[in-house]
């Protein structure tokens, strides 16, 4: 695994954060006077801070932040996964969603206080003696963060207070100082705009050089910019279906394509047929990786260790040292089209049935599905199968894979990054980096923002590339998709082309909220898919042949297919508990498309106004 300059740095940067601190009385100078003066004489201290940054901002795995909402694995709040959480039970309160923190300086973590460490860089790098380049550069990756940061508070609460200086922290006066209304929503946009805009001007396209794998790019800075102005445009927040903000968004798309294109980006092809699932394990000079978020497998000097995680918990618990999590739901693996693009039952040309759900679709099912039968290569060895049916004695059903107890509860496992050559005994140190913006995505927001400004000619272009790299069949060019569609029509493919091609990574759930579409998901249980071993009619040898034989063949023959909870079946793979859930199922509220501000926020600053919808709400997040 690389060893990165923003890794290797890291464990340096918050000794130079603190050097003002300290003090030789020796020294005639007063350093805890003199810290801006001292940390920012030179590119490579300042870096040091600005690494500091990037430690506290970049998501982890499927896009968590760790604060609040962010703490939540997004993929149990669509049909993708399934797990308990209030915000899928209607039982969110006032006090539930804590992204906003309880006040402007709360703990280390919360979004006020990264943001106030940013606000402190910008200050002090702007006053820095250091050149103006490579000074503009360390400025626009911290102004890239801090719009970052602000992002991800609005799109959880609409408008909330700007705060673009640090503030002071001592005396009454800083005390009546911070307190800040909240700005609106399209105030915090025009914010993040103008901040990602300056990033823009100021960031190279692409790094040249060892050690700088990871670092924001402008063309990164424009994908994010996008994705920002594709959210203002979307239903969430334009009720009116403003067609100025589908413009900008529209324009930012294509601005950051242009960047990007530019720079040598573009969609993961070098590894042929499996470039939809190998894209993560080329590192450093992956075209398709816009913005990520390094990881590393071992210790090195000043380099601590950073794992991932994902790898060890999301593959089966018996192939590493734990995991298990992160399964695939049926509701998800019926979802992927057809071979074709067609999507099943709409496909003349590959029929599709229950039975052999895994024939015949889109090849990104494959790489995405681990299914009961299919060849999965783990552990260095390329010819693994994985098995995950159940065998009955009597009426005890039981899971066939090595540890029963931790067997998948839905027949499936995730393998979409999964690394395929990390020992059993390693897998809890895979350095497999996390690709938070990646090309194929920004293709995607092109197509949605062109689609909302009525270029359906653009939205087909960006959807026929990205179904190509997908290896669907042409069909004359058209690669499934139906021709001639309505706006209206064009929007839900798009939705659902991003529900498979970024499938668990952190976006399913954020794109049904701000689309309004969340109570589509109400009443549904997320379901498994029971597959039962016959009791006759099987070879004696099965369990021990069973990878040699015609899979086809066993399906049909050998095994029962249902998704119906059945009392003689105990192991019912159904994973949402009916006593949870209103009637069994999801229910979101309306008022959850913004959360309210937590009640300590406010009673902290008495300027701070309640959100629409919850008690005492006055705050308009849509304006």
């Amino acid at each position: 695994m690389k060893i990165t300059r923003i890794a290797t740095l890291l464990a340096l940067s918050a000794s130079v954060l603190t050097v003002a601190g300290c003090k030789d009385v020796l020294d005639k100078t007063d350093l805890s006077a003199a810290s801006e003066e001292l940390a920012y004489q030179n590119e490579q201290v300042a870096f040091l801070n600005l690494s500091y940054i990037y430690d506290q901002n970049l998501p982890g795995w499927f896009g968590q932040s760790g604060t609040g909402i962010g703490a939540t694995n997004p993929s149990i709040l669509s049909e993708e996964a399934a797990g308990d959480s209030p915000y899928l039970q209607g039982t969110v309160q006032q006090n539930t969603v804590t992204d906003f923190g309880t006040g402007l300086a709360a703990a280390s973590n919360a979004n006020y206080t990264k943001i106030r460490t940013i606000n402190m860089f910008i200050r002090s790098i702007s006053k820095s003696p250091i050149p103006a380049q490579p000074r503009n550069a360390l400025k626009g990756e911290a102004l890239f963060f801090r719009a970052w940061r602000y992002f991800d508070l609005v799109r959880v609460y609409g408008g909330v207070p700007l705060v673009l200086t640090p503030q002071d922290a001592v005396g009454e006066d800083a005390r009546a100082a911070a307190y800040l209304p909240r700005n609106t929503t399209t105030e915090c946009f025009n914010q993040i705009t103008a901040d990602l805009d300056s990033a823009i001007a100021y960031l190279p396209g692409k790094y040249s050089g060892n050690g700088t794998w990871g670092r924001i790019t402008s063309g990164a800075a424009a994908a994010f910019k996008a994705r920002a102005l594709l959210t203002a445009a979307s239903p969430q927040f334009n009720p009116s279906d403003d067609a100025t903000k589908w413009q900008k968004a529209f324009a930012a798309s294509q601005q950051a394509k242009a960047i990007l294109s530019a720079n040598g980006f573009g969609l993961f092809t070098s590894a042929g047929a499996n470039s939809y699932s190998q894209l993560w394990f080329q590192e450093v000079n992956n075209p398709e990786a816009v913005m990520v978020t390094g990881f590393n497998t071992v210790a090195n000097g000043t380099q601590p260790a950073k794992n991932n995680q994902y790898d060890n918990s999301t593959r089966p618990s018996y192939t590493g040292t734990g995991g298990g999590s992160n399964r695939p739901t049926w509701d998800l693996v019926q979802a992927f089209p057809m071979l074709d693009g067609k999507k099943p039952g709409e496909s003349t040309r590959y029929p599709y049935t229950v039975q052999q759900f895994y024939k015949n679709r889109d090849p990104r099912f494959s790489q995405t599905i681990a299914f009961n039968g299919a060849t999965w290569p783990l552990n260095g060895n390329n010819n693994y199968k994985i098995w995950t049916y159940l065998r009955l004695s009597g009426t005890t059903a039981t899971s066939v894979e090595p540890v029963p107890a931790s067997a998948t509860p839905t027949s499936f496992y995730l393998r979409k990054a999964i690394s395929p050559t990390a020992p059993a005994n390693a897998v809890n140190i895979v350095g497999t980096d996390w690709i938070e913006i990646r090309y194929a995505e920004v293709l995607l927001n092109l197509a949605e923002a062109a689609c909302g400004v009525g270029n359906l000619t653009e939205a087909y272009t960006q959807l026929r590339a990205i179904r190509a790299r997908a290896g669907i069949e042409s069909g004359g060019g058209e690669y499934g998709l139906q021709p001639g569609m309505s706006r209206a029509q064009m929007f839900d493919a798009i939705l659902y082309e991003r529900q498979i091609e970024l499938a668990f990574e952190g976006k399913r759930f954020w794109d049904l909220r701000r689309w309004k579409k969340m109570e589509t998901l109400n009443g549904k249980r997320r379901e498994g898919l029971i597959i039962t071993l016959k009791t006759t009619g099987v070879p004696a040898d099965f369990a021990t042949n069973r990878d040699n034989l015609d899979l086809d063949f066993v399906y049909t023959n050998y095994f029962t297919l249902t998704t119906t909870p059945t009392s003689n079946v105990p192991l019912v793979r159904v994973l949402d508990t009916p006593a949870n859930f209103t009637n069994g199922g999801i229910l979101w509220r309306p008022e959850y498309y913004f959360f309210a501000l937590p009640q300590q926020a406010i009673d902290n600053n008495p300027k701070l106004a309640q959100t629409n919808g919850w008690p005492g709400g006055s705050f308009d997040p849509q304006l």
